[in-house]
């Protein structure tokens, strides 16, 4: 019998429990925090907040406050100082380095050991369930993984600790098994020369048989771009005719979409969003129809969700799965096996169903645009991008924008400073396409540009090619996870680019 066959149907037992989603879900989501709580009770945090004496959601909500990074600031340093029982029983040994605070240039998720195998290796698993299912004559087993990580390094002085990113602490812990049907091998997978990293893949690749991809759609595509230079092929399915499904979180794939179709037009070629962060795994494409995802409501995550228009309150009040309303924008508040509890991971969200519960990545509760009462997130400027992109056969490859606060003369505008793979018919013609786009897609933004009068028509600055990437590579950024800002409120990143575009 066919492996991918026989392997589809040791997931049989589990799609079953997802398909529970649609009526279960609420349920689930109690025995999460109960479980939580009772596992937490004997911390330090847990008995500084009484859980012991927690008997519902009520009294969770009421008695812990919702928390940021700099809240728990202290108690991440004593753990990766060695103290344990802080916020989570077991010892923390895997710290996520994640992109910073104001205050912080990174911070450091704790990971304990359950929480890689009820979230992360949990959630890696249902991708596959997943997909198998929707894909029945699919060969994903016949070949190889590639699986593009970051790297780590020690934690302070401590024995058997590590900081890094996720994806490095994952490819670090994996089953053995797992490594037998993944490229590159570990000691590649883990280099912290990202430009080396490349090289070392694209050899050890060039002549596997890969049938899936797992990654960052930004760094996927150099990787991409460098083995189809190496090979002198045209398209990735001449190097790898059995490649089906690319696996892609950590940013939007829309500015990417078109690339990835030129690169490989094997019809065969399926795309699967996941939603995968430092913090946990939270999301799948569960309908190849269906861009929203299904939210994992049996992980070691309990949510909540909170308004935007409650986000910068001394005191703000999420509301639990039950009460979400479609169509909303809430920022994601998590409590988790990692020791985390009402944490405000920083990532905005929009349901569009709630039987089951899916819903869309709408942006970063920090990465957006209000100077002007526009209130641009990030969903909208992807959206209106693609519509510049159909209208003026452009693609982009990278992009940032930043407000242009008035000078004397009041002229107030959004600046975007876009690189592009394939230039528009003209930069002026794709500027108007976005600027009206905007208008449609957010009425705020409309509001503000009518007549000039709040806002002049928004001005894009073609980068040079390479322009990010330098920048990335200045701030010691290059691979793994991290990600260009798509939106700032202030020019703090948009001036370092333009300095370097000269």
């Amino acid at each position: 019998m066919d492996l991918t066959k026989l392997v589809s149907k040791l997931f049989s037992a589990r799609l079953k429990e997802i398909s529970q989603y649609a009526t279960q879900a609420e349920k689930m989501q109690a025995h999460t925090l109960n479980r939580l709580l009772h596992d937490a009770a004997n911390t330090e945090w847990g008995i500084k907040y009484r859980y012991k004496d927690m008997r519902s959601y009520d009294d969770f909500r009421k008695l812990v406050p919702v928390q940021t990074y700099d809240d728990i600031k202290s108690y991440v340093e004593r753990l990766r100082s060695g103290e344990t029982d802080l916020l989570w029983p077991s010892r923390i040994r895997w710290f996520a380095k994640s992109s910073g605070t104001t205050n912080d240039k990174s911070k450091f998720i704790p990971v304990s050991r359950e929480a890689l195998h009820d979230i992360h290796y949990r959630g890696g698993t249902d991708c596959v369930a997943l997909y198998l299912h929707n894909n029945p004559q699919s060969r994903f087993f016949s070949g190889k993984g590639l699986i593009l990580g970051g790297s780590h390094s020690p934690n302070f002085n401590q024995s058997h600790t590590l900081v890094g990113d996720l994806s490095a602490i994952l490819i670090q812990n994996i089953n053995p098994l797992v490594n037998l049907i993944r490229v590159p091998k570990k000691e590649v997978a883990l280099m912290d020369d990202w430009q080396a990293k490349i090289e070392k893949i694209a050899e050890q690749t060039l002549h596997a048989n890969v049938t899936n991809l797992s990654g960052v759609p930004s760094w996927m595509l150099v990787v991409i771009k460098r083995i189809l230079e190496k090979t002198g092929k045209t398209h990735l399915e001449d190097v790898w005719p059995n490649l089906e499904v690319f696996f892609h979180g950590g940013v939007s794939f829309t500015p990417y979409r078109e690339q990835y179709r030129q690169l490989i037009t094997s019809s065969k070629m399926h795309y699967m969003e996941t939603y995968n962060a430092s913090e946990g795994f939270f999301g799948i494409q569960s309908d190849p129809a269906d861009p929203s995802l299904l939210l994992m409501v049996d992980y070691g995550v309990f949510y909540e969700f909170l308004p935007l228009e409650e986000a910068s309150k001394p005191n703000p009040c999420p509301v639990p799965l039950a009460d979400v309303e479609i169509g909303k924008n809430y920022a994601m508040v998590i409590s988790t096996s990692c020791g985390l509890w009402r944490y405000m991971i920083g990532d905005t969200v929009k349901f569009t169903s709630r039987r089951p519960y899916k819903f869309v990545i709408t942006g970063r509760t920090k990465h957006f645009i209000n100077a002007f009462g526009e209130e641009l997130i990030v969903d909208n400027a992807e959206k209106g991008l693609e519509k510049a992109c159909k209208a003026t056969g452009a693609q982009v490859l990278e992009y940032t924008a930043a407000p242009v606060f008035m000078n004397r003369n009041a002229k107030c505008r959004h600046q975007w400073l876009i690189e592009f793979a394939k230039m528009p018919d003209s930069v002026a013609h794709f500027a108007q396409v976005l600027d009206n786009s905007l208008k449609e897609i957010n009425s705020d933004y409309e509001a503000k540009r009518t007549k000039d009068i709040a806002l002049q028509p928004l001005e894009v600055i073609t980068a040079r090619p390479g322009l990010f990437h330098d920048w990335l590579k200045q701030k010691g950024k290059l691979g793994g996870q991290h990600k260009v800002p798509r939106l700032s409120n202030n020019r703090d990143y948009i001036e370092e680019m333009l300095q370097l575009n000269r």
